[in-house]
């Protein structure tokens, strides 16, 4: 039970306010409302807009799984996992989890037609372009050392892999 409170804590602090109450936000301080005229690009935009958020929703659950479950661990720098994952959307791509929210930050912007929601999508992947390598990954390779060096290698940062990766020694 604890340790579902903790993910669900770190959960609402984080991707729910980036995904959830900051979008919200954007669309009361914008006035959005919806496409005065359905189109078919509108359709089909809205139609990649949910494809994304499926993708993006299924990225950020499965990493959050591999957290708990490989890295004995949550989303939230402060309680970061206490093991190197590189198991499941972590063979593919270095930072699943900011993927999977980037994917949903986009579908919204699309489903919403929002140029709003559009430049806040834009926004958090630059503001993560810039973190992870600066911040994140240092920290990371101070905790976990040569494993981690090895991995990050292999595994690009936001944009997925083709094929997975399988590291020679599995890290533990």
């Amino acid at each position: 039970m604890i340790v579902l409170l903790r993910h669900l804590l770190a959960i609402a602090a984080l991707p729910f306010v980036v995904t959830v109450l900051i979008p919200i936000w954007i669309a009361r301080r914008y006035g959005m409302a919806s496409p005065e005229q359905a189109s078919m690009g509108i359709f089909a935009a809205q139609t990649v807009g949910f494809c994304l958020i499926a993708i993006g929703g299924l990225l950020f659950v499965h990493s959050v799984r591999r957290f708990a479950v490989d890295g004995e661990g949550t989303l939230a720098p402060w309680d970061p996992p206490r093991h190197l994952v590189v198991r499941g959307p972590y063979r593919y791509v270095r930072n699943p989890m900011i993927s999977g929210v980037i994917f949903i930050l986009f579908g919204e912007a699309l489903i919403l037609y929002s140029e709003s929601h559009f430049l806040w999508a834009v926004s958090f992947l630059a503001i993560n372009a810039l973190s992870i390598p600066l911040f994140e990954e240092p920290q990371l390779r101070q905790r976990f050392g040569e494993p981690y060096a090895e991995y990050c290698k292999h595994v690009p940062r936001l944009v997925p892999r083709l094929r997975p990766w399988q590291p020679a020694t599995p890290p533990g």
